[in-house]
């Protein structure tokens, strides 16, 4: 008999059909030493911050915090209770920057990282002290989701094993994979790393896909079947969000709109509302899809806010 497919949420289960409007990278947690100062660690904070979010419209989120980085499932859960949004947790590991000397997740090899994964898949995250992380009924928090993460251009001998640890949980769960991209870079070269590990590019997001805003890449790698995260709205810096958007629109215009998946990534202290900084979960709805809906219509969002991560999320 064939298992019934489901998107596995901190709550539990659910029905593909459940999920409704995904942000499909954000942080309700998160402490990193590249992030010194602007750690997210209030439980408090996050439950107000993510009010704003279901309050602006979006239903369903990824937290795409993994292994080691101030990650807190049952406070997530206690969240998602309290809140209504349903928050799909990432399990894995980002790249070797976020990880000091001396940490203990560098020295895993394969098997063991790979058993950490699929273990947060099946049975539910533990804590430090190795106790279960608990939803607020008492059933175990467990992950939907498996993340890596590489530097700009370097895939190395740590990141390599990652990679090696989501795409053998995969196999093993059929749990999508998150790969992080600095600057968007290496994007086709993580695909080929990931098909020689048996991982079909249809079962991979590509997060920060618009910090290279190159829409002939992007079509190339739409092309091949993998999913592209367009998450950095507001960052003005880097580039505006209409450069953003006219390189969404080329990709769908190519035919791809079924590649699509939109976040915000705001990851900051400095950045939430709930922590006193600007311009908070809500921009993404409030500010960027609106804007995004203009130019390719309401069946284009429909189809990146729901259909899209609802097929990536399903195990």
């Amino acid at each position: 008999m064939t298992e019934k497919k489901k998107i596995r949420t901190v709550l539990g289960d659910i029905e593909p059909d459940q999920l409704g409007r995904v942000d499909y990278h954000e942080h309700l947690f998160q402490v990193s030493p590249l992030l010194a100062g602007d750690e997210l660690d209030s439980e408090e904070k996050s439950r107000e911050e993510a009010g704003l979010l279901v309050a602006a419209g979006i239903g369903a989120m990824i937290e795409a915090t993994p292994t080691g980085l101030g990650r807190q499932p049952a406070a997530v859960a206690r969240i998602s209770q309290a809140t209504g949004l349903k928050v799909v947790h990432t399990t894995g590991a980002h790249h070797q920057g976020h990880y000091p000397d001396g940490h203990e997740l560098r020295e895993c090899a394969v098997d063991q990282l790979t058993a950490r994964f699929i273990g947060d898949i099946e049975t539910g995250f533990k804590n430090q002290h190795g106790e279960a992380e608990t939803t607020p009924d008492g059933n175990p928090v467990r992950a939907g989701i498996a993340k890596a993460g590489i530097r700009y251009w370097t895939i190395g001998p740590f990141e390599t094993r990652v990679l090696a640890a989501v795409a053998q949980t995969h196999r093993e769960t059929n749990a999508g994979i998150m790969v992080h991209l600095d600057y968007g870079s290496a994007a086709h070269e993580v695909l080929d790393l990931l098909e020689e590990l048996g991982v079909a590019p249809s079962r991979v997001v590509l997060a920060h896909i618009d910090r290279n805003l190159d829409p002939g890449l992007h079509t190339e790698l739409a092309g091949r079947g993998a999913y592209l995260g367009y998450d950095g709205p507001a960052r003005h810096r880097e580039a505006p969000d209409s450069d953003i958007i006219k390189t969404i629109a080329a990709v769908a215009d190519a035919g791809h709109a079924d590649s699509i998946i939109l976040g915000g990534d705001v990851a900051r202290a400095s950045r939430y509302t709930s922590y006193g900084g600007m311009p908070g979960l809500q921009y993404l709805p409030l500010r960027f899809l609106p804007r995004l809906e203009k130019t390719l219509g309401t069946e284009f969002l429909h189809q990146a806010l729901t259909v899209n991560p609802s097929k990536l999320l399903t195990i």
